[in-house]
């Protein structure tokens, strides 16, 4: 990896956020030129100080022409969704952007005007727009490609997703999704919603592997806790639900041939009871082909220490993936275009 220098942003400072504006100040090959704020209580204030690190002498801003003004390589872009205007008055300044968002991962599923006006704001300044997310992202697209690579013939691919949010201190996230009567939580809102965010990288990555799909289908079912819980956004009732599970499939000739299966929970002591194959966060990945595969990857931090840790989970990768998403051709870049990612860890 080189040793060039990136001038670079971050903007939003929320959960994932606020992770990788930390890495941004620690890393040893950025520096650190802008922060971009939602909130009038963040806005004026030290990057170091929103982060619990050392005075910087970057100020945060509401400001879009601030962050463009200070001229950064390359934005990592997190806000909880994108604004196309402020996307594109990025890129036509010939700001290179790196995000989580799901939105990207597949050009040909976006809006065609959407498209359209970003791919010409890419043009006019020169830049790229990366998603680089953990999920849809990393487990979707990167790890898939890796365990794929082993296989002359692939029947089937499911990715098992187990995301234990009980000490996330996301209030509006916990209270949208737990603590309802089962009987009247949104299934088929939750279903379509997150096939929209893992369909566009589950097409993608069938494209790339040569098995184009007939169809994406998603289905979701609710489970509720058999006793009172208290997580770190507030206490639940019994009764109420308490863990999620959807199922994203790609469709081929009739068959799921890739299958993406989130279960997100607050409790595991549920009705109807759910099987949980190891305790806490991590995914599942299970290839039947050739040469059938069974990996599990679990996320071993102290429990102690999660609140603090998580957000590295999905900001790492957008971070690290600054210098390629540099070095990109202008336009939206997908995982399937640009080099493996390397972390550089100096």
């Amino acid at each position: 990896m080189s040793d060039k220098r990136y001038r670079v942003a971050q903007w939003g400072t929320g959960h994932s956020g606020m992770a990788a504006l930390r890495a941004l100040i620690d890393h040893p090959q950025y520096d650190l030129v802008g922060v971009h704020v939602h909130s009038d209580g963040k806005a004026g204030r030290d990057a170091g100080e929103l982060s619990g690190k050392e005075t910087t002498g970057v100020l945060a801003t509401q400001d879009i022409e601030d962050i463009v003004a200070a001229k950064p390589d390359c934005v990592v872009y997190m806000p909880v969704t994108y604004d196309l205007d402020e996307l594109c008055r990025l890129l036509e300044a010939g700001v290179n952007v790196s995000t989580l968002l799901e939105h990207f991962h597949d050009p040909e599923a976006l809006d065609p005007e959407v498209r359209r006006r970003i791919e010409e704001s890419c043009r006019r300044g020169g830049a790229s727009l990366f998603s680089a997310g953990t999920s849809p992202g990393f487990v979707t697209e990167a790890l898939p490609v890796v365990l794929t690579s082993l296989q002359r013939r692939l029947d089937r691919l499911t990715i098992h997703e187990y995301a234990d949010i009980s000490e996330r201190n996301s209030p509006e996230m916990l209270s949208m999704l737990f603590g309802g009567d089962p009987a009247a939580a949104h299934v088929t809102g939750v279903a379509a919603s997150t096939k929209e965010h893992y369909g566009s990288s589950l097409r993608r990555l069938a494209r790339t592997l040569s098995i184009p799909l007939d169809d994406i289908t998603a289905t979701a079912e609710v489970a509720v806790s058999t006793r009172p819980l208290t997580t770190a956004a507030g206490t639940f009732e019994a009764g109420t639900v308490a863990a999620w599970r959807i199922e994203i499939q790609g469709v081929r000739a009739g068959e799921p041939v890739l299958r993406m299966i989130p279960t997100w929970y607050i409790a595991t002591d549920l009705d109807p009871a759910w099987e949980f194959p190891f305790e806490g966060q991590g995914w599942r990945v299970v290839v039947d082909g050739d040469v059938p595969l069974d990996t599990t990857i679990r996320f071993t931090w102290p429990t102690e220490k999660e609140r603090s840790l998580v957000g590295y989970g999905n900001a790492s990768r957008p971070v690290n993936a600054v210098p390629y998403v540099c070095a990109a051709p202008p336009g939206i870049v997908t995982s399937f275009e640009l080099p493996q990612i390397i972390a550089h860890l100096g």
